[in-house]
């Protein structure tokens, strides 16, 4: 695997959200109480954690209450 260059210990972004992305970031802040940075950061590291298990071959799947198992599938 490549090796993650080291960066400082924060760093600010620019960035422009869609209108869906918006409404979740939020739905998020509402709902969780977390910055919109603490939400952003959440995400991109859920994200990153997401693909390195997708590159070893795993599957993302949920599980309902009744115990019915369905892949989720990020395109």
């Amino acid at each position: 695997m490549d090796q993650v260059p080291s960066h400082p210990d924060t760093e600010r972004y620019s960035v422009t959200l869609c209108p869906p992305a918006v409404t979740a970031v939020a739905e998020l802040v509402a709902a969780s109480g977390v910055s919109k940075s603490d939400v952003i950061n959440r995400a991109v590291l859920l994200l990153g954690f997401i693909e390195r298990e997708r590159a070893k071959g795993h599957d993302l799947m949920i599980r309902d209450t009744a115990g019915a198992l369905e892949r989720i599938h990020i395109i």
